[in-house]
């Protein structure tokens, strides 16, 4: 490689890197907390399920609740479970009998605790596990201005991760070995950021290609690849990669059945082996041309991908249509549905969430060890004094953003355990204003301190003890301590408690490891002041006689 092509390659991997550093810390670092997603909603809800539960419901019971709030005549209406919760979410289209009421004419979205029969808006079901969820694709922000965002910082995470090979390629596997901490500031970076780079790389890069194909994919390459693959028809395409029962004509003949969903979704579990409803469908709620669709995926260590269906006519209880989830499914649904399961680990137990956490720490820590490289590697005193100060604000403002983020996150945690209503018909609000609040002023009063060590160290402190306040908040609140969650097996609730009491002890270690010293080696963060040349006393040189 000549040296041109090389300097390009490293000027793009350092510049693109550095571009997307505070997005991709967010992404990371919320996206790792996300893992346990499902967790953290329980135990917000003190309401622990048994793992693998999902659609265990007794939808007999649902569908008459709904019915009874509802105008449910001529609806296509969906029952699904996306999440391991208790709640299922209900979809229903607007009516196609044209003489019904208007409500009627609207689509009907809430979710439904099957245990209390108690219907929820989207924003009354808002959790602090959505929120987390959603913050790491930029949810926030407005459609689809976030989601491009987000898709945008992993395309380019993608291109750092690529020329970043291409650029330590000679020596990659010499310098994995190599890592001296008590060598030069900048030396010190370097080993870690790749050392930590080249032991994440396969996440990394895994990460950067799901999330790239999720989010792109789905909005700004859709209008492309519909036209080139599907001549325009966006339909056939959404098929393809959801499919669905075939589209049922509406007759307009009210008919009242006695027929048992519940018994349909068994006698569809039975037909094959491993295999659980993931979604089921009542095509034109109460008329006679009523059906019964129930979709069903084989268990993960059975197989990684596969959809099954049987629809049944409401009528009679016969099959009119059956599909085998063990059969081949179509490259653009198996290709969906592989991504989303490696995007989410959500296919092999807390083991992997924890593999998945651990690997996205430390891609969070490739990218501080990245920025604070560039930070020192400008610390030259042929940099003139108005660019090193530009380079040490860009750093602090970075550090101050992200390593905030602990330590608002477990306030968030205290807060909502503390404060949050059962009844409030908007808890989003106090999960919003805790966590960007907060959020916002650390990280302006961090930056305006602009000491790295002292950003480092205190939100170390004040996130493991805000962090050991968990349990206790959770304990104190609901009595549901960390000991008599883990003797009664209500896991997702113990997992929650246990990760806090886990994180903020290893981190308060960190933080009584961290002394003034390595203020200047090792926790860089922060460049000592080096001693004047022009001060030093210089010694004449004696001349030798010729």
């Amino acid at each position: 490689m000549s040296n041109r092509i090389y300097n390009v390659l490293f000027h793009t991997h350092t510049v693109s890197g550095l571009v997307i550093s505070v997005a991709l810390f967010v992404i990371f670092f919320a996206g790792s907390i996300s893992f346990f997603r499902d967790d953290i909603i329980n135990w917000e809800r003190q309401q622990s399920i048994v793992q693998d539960s999902q659609m265990d419901v007794d939808f007999d019971t649902v569908i008459d609740t709904l019915a009874a709030r509802h105008a449910l005549y001529g609806r296509n209406i969906t029952i699904r479970q996306v999440h391991q919760e208790r709640r299922v979410m209900v979809s229903a289209t607007p009516t196609q009998d044209t003489t019904a009421a208007d409500e009627s004419k609207r689509s009907l979205f809430l979710y439904q605790d099957p245990v209390s029969q108690k219907n929820y808006s989207y924003f009354e079901d808002f959790t602090l596990g959505e929120f987390i969820y959603r913050l790491h694709f930029f949810a926030q922000i407005p459609y689809p201005y976030g989601y491009l965002l987000s898709g945008f910082v992993a395309f380019f995470f993608l291109f750092a991760i690529v020329t970043g090979i291409i650029v330590h390629w000679k020596k990659i596997i010499s310098n994995f070995y190599m890592f001296r901490p008590l060598a030069k500031l900048k030396t010190v970076w370097t080993d870690a950021h790749t050392t930590l780079g080249v032991i994440g790389l396969p996440f990394q890069f895994m990460y950067a290609v799901t999330g790239a194909v999720l989010i792109i994919g789905t909005t700004v390459m859709m209008a492309a690849s519909t036209s080139f693959f599907y001549d325009g028809d966006t339909e056939k395409l959404y098929k393809e990669i959801f499919p669905e029962a075939e589209t049922l004509a509406f007759v307009n003949n009210p008919q009242n059945y006695n027929l048992s969903i519940n018994e349909l979704v068994t006698k569809t579990e039975q037909k094959w082996q491993d295999v659980r409803a993931s979604k089921v469908v009542l095509q034109n709620y109460g008329d006679t041309s009523m059906r019964v669709v129930v979709e069903v995926k084989p268990h993960d260590d059975s197989r990684f991908t596969g959809l099954g269906q049987a629809v049944y006519q409401a009528s009679t209880g016969e099959v009119v249509h059956e599909k085998d989830p063990y059969e081949s499914t179509s490259y653009a649904s198996a290709v969906q549905d592989v991504m989303i399961k490696l995007h989410y680990g959500n296919y092999g137990g807390y083991g992997l969430k924890i593999i998945y956490f651990v690997f996205g720490i430390i891609s969070c820590f490739v990218i501080l060890s990245g920025v604070l490289l560039w930070a020192e590697a400008r610390e030259k005193r042929s940099t003139a004094p108005w660019k090193r100060k530009s380079n040490q604000w860009v750093a602090s403002i970075f550090l101050a953003i992200s390593l905030s983020m602990y330590p608002v996150t477990a306030l968030s945690f205290t807060v909502v355990k503390l404060f949050k209503e059962v009844n409030d018909p908007t808890p989003h609000l106090l999960i919003f204003k805790t966590f960007f609040i907060s959020w916002l002023v650390l990280s302006i009063l961090f930056s305006i301190k602009k000491d790295n060590y002292f950003t480092n160290k205190y939100c170390l402190l004040s996130g493991s003890v805000l962090g050991f306040l968990i349990p206790i908040a959770n304990g104190v609140v609901s009595g549901t301590w960390l000991w008599k969650t883990f003797n009664e097996q209500q896991l997702q609730i113990f997992v929650v408690d246990a990760f806090w009491l886990t994180t903020s002890i290893i981190s308060f270690l960190i933080f009584l490891k961290i002394k003034p010293k390595v203020k200047e080696e090792s926790a860089g963060i922060s460049t000592p002041k080096s001693k004047s040349v022009i001060n030093k006393t210089v010694k004449p040189r004696k001349l030798q006689p010729a």
